[in-house]
């Protein structure tokens, strides 16, 4: 059983879970100047107000299982990003103080409504740069990070930055589609459409870039056998596209945040694609950067145990507030 590659699979599903499930309320977030009468602001922020916390759990639990089961890539990645992992954090501090104090501090609330747009944006914008920080490659000597502080700082992390904040107010939108209705779900609509298009250019950019930030990713996506596994993913992920331009209007209000969910799917298959079997490019391999298989044994049995019991609440929260968002009331 190769443990090591049983663990780089639960990181990466947890890191996707993240970013599928909080990327919806920073989505939102950083739609929140389009948002402009403070009925529909509320009625947004209802619409994530039962989740959004939750959805930051499998941030904990990716943050934290690196730690404890790649331990050699938690020591390099943070030092290359503390920048980034930084703004991060504020961003997602700042976001949540604004959540809370915009329904307690009435007299504040446009205040609090600009630092829950500028957390969204700053915590999506790093993320997405922290991604194309690990893509473009890390230098590492003697299992530690060799670079400069300023590496992750280029035009590719700029790309994938902004790739991740327009994915994300996508997501937001679709989100709103799905669980509001009237003038809300209908500027939702519209929005769907423009970010698409953004979305889908911002990708094919990207994907071309990223051919050429390490000579090995050309070869594991244009070499044959690879080809032939690889091809259907920016098949999928066009489809996805097309049918987000094409149906908004006429399909399910649920349609538009699967899409968009699918299209999430297929970049992550396709950063799979690119790196595997590196866990940090150019150098460190998943079986390279691996605890011992004592401790990987160990957490295995916890990861059993504890992640079926977060699928299990998280899924129950989604099911109790299923439906559509009311705009009476208010988070407290």
């Amino acid at each position: 059983m190769d443990l090591a590659l049983i663990w780089a699979g639960i990181i990466g599903f947890a890191v996707f879970v993240y970013v599928v499930m909080d990327g919806f309320d920073l989505g939102i977030g950083i739609l929140f100047p389009r948002i402009q009468s403070d009925e529909d602001r509320d009625q947004a922020m209802n619409a994530i107000a039962p989740y959004w916390d939750g959805n930051e759990t499998w941030l904990v639990m990716g943050g934290g299982g690196l730690l404890a089961v790649f331990p050699t890539v938690y020591a390099v990645l943070l030092p290359a990003t503390y920048p980034l992992i930084i703004a991060m954090l504020v961003g997602l501090i700042l976001r949540g103080v604004a959540f809370e104090f915009r329904w307690r501090d009435k007299r504040h609330k446009a205040l609090w409504d600009q630092a829950f747009f500028v957390g969204s944006g700053l915590a999506a914008m790093a993320q997405g740069m922290i991604l194309g920080a690990i893509i473009q490659g890390i230098k590492i000597a003697d299992n530690a990070y060799a670079g400069g502080l300023f590496d992750w700082l280029t035009p590719y992390t700029l790309l994938t930055g902004l790739g991740v904040v327009a994915g994300y107010a996508l997501l937001g939108a679709g989100w709103l589609v799905w669980r509001t209705d009237g003038r809300l779900q209908n500027r939702a609509r519209t929005w769907t459409f423009g970010l698409t298009v953004i979305v889908l250019g911002l990708v094919a950019l990207v994907s071309f870039a990223t051919l050429f930030v390490q000579g090995a990713y050309w070869e594991r996506w244009l070499s044959f056998p690879r080809i032939l596994l690889a091809a259907p993913v920016p098949v999928l992920a066009a489809l996805a596209g097309l049918r987000l331009l094409t149906g908004i209007d006429r399909s399910p209000d649920h349609m538009p945040f699967v899409m968009a969910l699918a299209l999430f799917a297929m970049g992550y298959a396709g950063l799979a694609i690119s790196i595997y079997p590196d866990m940090l490019p150019p150098s460190l391999t998943i079986q390279a950067a691996a605890a011992p298989p004592e401790s990987l044994w160990f957490l295995l049995v916890g990861a059993v145990i504890v992640i079926p019991l977060i699928l299990a609440y998280t899924g129950w929260a989604y099911w109790v507030f299923r439906g559509k968002t009311s705009t009476k009331g208010g988070y407290h």
